[in-house]
């Protein structure tokens, strides 16, 4: 990445954290001129930007007000970048179509992390629903019941609804469908050692890395039948 690019993906960070909508979506168009790949122009400086907003929320800087601005601002950087996303996450086809069950965790209203992993696994060729944001485990289930999913997906931003995601597992079980589905967590308050430890069945860093994770699930799955 040479410096030029460097410094204007740095500057699109700054002016999302500042929510200077025309700034952010001068910058995309620029960066999108130098060639610089819409998943890349996503998962670096918009995604590092929205992290840090939600830190700032977290440290009472920010507001609801705040979060829900840089939200609408993300979405309209998306229109530009989504066609794009989409021809580029194409090239990551898995061998089957899974469904996946998706969602934000309740007391989380997150959803750019959840909703670019959904538009890349779309885009990847596989079936996914999504349930939006503050989604408790009751709904989760409800929605293994209707759907019957491969995958059920969670998300969580904050600290504090990460630790929810343990008990929304801990229902499925009670509700005798863990069996059922393939659990993996995101967002920026998990890991991968976290993900082990509530019982899940994988965990990615990011919407690249999640789609790479179902695709290797589909992989197993499709070796399992063989």
């Amino acid at each position: 990445m040479n410096e030029e690019v460097k410094e204007l993906m740095n500057k699109l960070k700054e002016c999302l954290v500042d929510l200077d909508k025309e700034c952010v979506l001068n910058l995309v168009k620029k960066l999108l001129e130098k060639n610089v790949s819409a998943i890349e122009i996503v998962l670096g400086p918009l995604s590092e930007a929205m992290e840090e907003i939600g830190k700032l929320y977290e440290d009472g800087e920010y507001f609801i007000a705040e979060l829900m601005e840089a939200a609408e601002i993300f979405k309209e950087a998306m229109k530009i970048l989504e066609p794009l996303i989409k021809s580029e996450s194409a090239k990551m086809r898995g061998r089957k179509k899974m469904r996946i069950v998706i969602g934000t965790v309740k007391g989380d209203i997150h959803d750019i992390g959840k909703t670019l992993v959904a538009v890349m696994l779309q885009a990847a060729g596989h079936e996914v629903i999504d349930l939006g944001v503050d989604v408790d485990s009751k709904t989760f289930i409800e929605a293994i019941e209707k759907y019957k999913p491969d995958i059920v997906a969670m998300s969580a931003l904050l600290t504090t609804t990460a630790r929810y995601m343990c008990e929304i597992i801990r229902d499925i079980e009670k509700a005798g469908l863990r069996d059922k589905v393939k659990i993996i967590v995101g967002g920026a308050a998990t890991t991968k050692e976290f993900a082990e430890k509530i019982g899940a069945d994988g965990w990615s860093a990011n919407a690249i890395e999640a789609v790479k994770l179902v695709n290797k699930l589909s992989a197993e799955k499709d070796e399992a039948h063989e």
